[in-house]
This record gives C-alpha cells, sequence and structure tokens, in this order.
C-alpha cells in the first residue's frame, strides 16, 4: 500500500523506525507538538492537512493521534479512507495497548511519561516551555492568549491568571516520572535527562521498555477494529464514550 501519515512530531524517531521496517510505501507529514492543549486549533490544523492530501494517490491516510483531548472528534474523510488509532491519547501507543497503559494508571496513577519526542520537542523550544508551563505549539499562542482574555473578561485579570496558574500546576499531582525506552533509542542517555527532570521537581524516577508494536501494525496496514478505527469517504470521527473511544458516523 501507499500509505499518506499525518502524525504528531511526538512520534517522529518511532515513525520513522517502523517506516523503515515496513513493507508500505510510507509518506510522513510531522505536525507541531502540543495541539492537545488548544483541541480547537489542533482539530482544523489536522482537519486542513487532510483536505490537501490529493484524491486517489493514496491507498489511506494514517493519523498519529488519538483522540487527544477531542482534537480528531470530527474528523472526516473526504476521499481517502482515513485509519486512527483507539486511544484516549499517545502514552498507550507508546506502551502497546490500551490493556497496558490502564493496568500501570491503576498501580501508580501519579507517574507522568517521558519519550524521545517530549523530550526534544521542548529542547527545540530552547528547553522551555511556552506559557506558564503550557507546552504549546508555535501557531497556537494567539489561540492561547485569545482563551486567556476571555476568562479575564468573565472572571477579571487577577482570578484569570489564577486559574491559569493553576492549570500549570499539574507537576503537584504527580510524584513519578517514568521513561518509556526503546532499544533504538539508548544511544540517546535519556535516562540521564529525565533523572535530572525528575531530581530537580522531587520525583521518583522509573523506566519501562516501550513497545513499538501498536505503530507497527498503525503502518503495516495491520487495522483490527478492536485497536484502530477506519472511516471511509464521507464519514466522521465522534467520540464513543466507552471502551471503544472513537466511532463512526455519515458526516
Amino acid at each position: 500500500m501507499y500509505i499518506k501519515v499525518i502524525a504528531c512530531e511526538i512520534f517522529f524517531r518511532e515513525l520513522c523506525y517502523c517506516a523503515a521496517h515496513s513493507k508500505n510505501i510510507i509518506d510522513i507529514e510531522f505536525l507541531e507538538q502540543g495541539y492537545h492543549d488548544t483541541p480547537q486549533i489542533g482539530f482544523k490544523e489536522i482537519q486542513k492537512h487532510i483536505d490537501l492530501v490529493p484524491a486517489n494517490k493514496y491507498d489511506a491516510i494514517v493519523l498519529g493521534y488519538g483522540l487527544c483531548s477531542k482534537i480528531t472528534a470530527g474528523i472526516v474523510s473526504r476521499y481517502t479512507k482515513i485509519v486512527i488509532p483507539r486511544v484516549h491519547d499517545c502514552i498507550a501507543i507508546f506502551l502497546g495497548s490500551n490493556q497496558r497503559y490502564k493496568k500501570m494508571f491503576e498501580e501508580e496513577s501519579g507517574t507522568y511519561y517521558y519519550t524521545s519526542g517530549w523530550i526534544e520537542c521542548v529542547e527545540r523550544r530552547g528547553g522551555m516551555t511556552n506559557l506558564n508551563g503550557f507546552l504549546l505549539p508555535a501557531n497556537a499562542t494567539e489561540g492561547f492568549n485569545a482563551a486567556l482574555s476571555k476568562l479575564e473578561e468573565k472572571y477579571g485579570k487577577e482570578n484569570a491568571q489564577y486559574l491559569i496558574s493553576e492549570l500549570a500546576a499539574w507537576e503537584k499531582f504527580y510524584s513519578k516520572g517514568v521513561l518509556i525506552n526503546f532499544e533504538f533509542a539508548r544511544h540517546l542517555k535519556l535516562d540521564e535527562k529525565v533523572k535530572k527532570i525528575c531530581k530537580n521537581r522531587g520525583w521518583e524516577y522509573d523506566e519501562i521498555d516501550g513497545d513499538i508494536s501498536y505503530l507497527q501494525r498503525l503502518l503495516d496496514g495491520d487495522w483490527n477494529e478492536e485497536d484502530f478505527l477506519v472511516l471511509a469517504p464521507g464519514e466522521k470521527v465522534v467520540s464513543s464514550f466507552d471502551e471503544k473511544i472513537i466511532d463512526k458516523k455519515l458526516g
């Protein structure tokens, strides 16, 4: 198959690895990380890139996104079928399944996960997050400022700033940082970077092996109904609010 991939840059190294191991011809386009923090902007950006894909050129368009704060809810397939992982966010993909992610969450809910993409996205932005601790894509600042202005109009400037600071104080909900590592990324010595982050935040550090199989199946065309949603032209993504996570209906 000839597959067009539109994905978050968080998957850069992992998707490139899978593309090299796939028998299919893979054309990958990466979008800036952070759109789950501004879902309306993220949805429009993803749909725009889907709409720019020429009709009848590819066998399928594959999205490197899950529901991700509902940024894929409403996505419409125009001319080419679209395949989307049935996950809430990228961590389930890095771990290989929703089941493994759920098990780990139940065992240690106060865990923050790191991958090469999570670390390198920050480094590409000069080692800093954009606004009040939020890691936003470079072109999302305008939308964030507009949202802040609305909060100021409704609650006043001081209260709006307090709300934003509380949202940014996500660190207090975590007590452990876990690096999801892959063999092909060990030369990056990500463990040293994550250990430093955890030490600065007073968190416990741990490391686990990632599972590349979910992404590999995504690129190989092994799309079983349990793990992947396949949209035919004219169908739209909807939230299912059950174990399927996402479903489809006529657009």
